[in-house]
């Protein structure tokens, strides 16, 4: 079984904190690349992660969780 990163618990904390994508893209200086891997489900650097946590006073798994790679494990 193979596992990839998904964003979906960022999107719901983004939501309970009242904040954005944009937000974050202001805010934290990403670049819109690192945002377009966030929505591919592609993996970001780690220190981009704990960054996220820390402006949005959250924990790792309020960000990111690992889930079943189903397209890699059909091929």
């Amino acid at each position: 079984m193979r596992l990839k990163a998904s964003y979906k618990p960022m999107e719901i904390t983004l939501i309970k904190k009242d904040k954005t994508r944009t937000d974050l893209k202001r805010d934290l200086k990403l670049s819109p690349s690192t945002l377009a891997k966030m929505s591919k489900g592609e993996n970001v650097a780690l220190s981009v992660i704990i960054s996220i946590c820390e402006y949005l006073e959250c924990k790792i798994e309020d960000v990111v969780e690992l889930i079943e790679d189903k397209e890699k494990d059909s091929q």
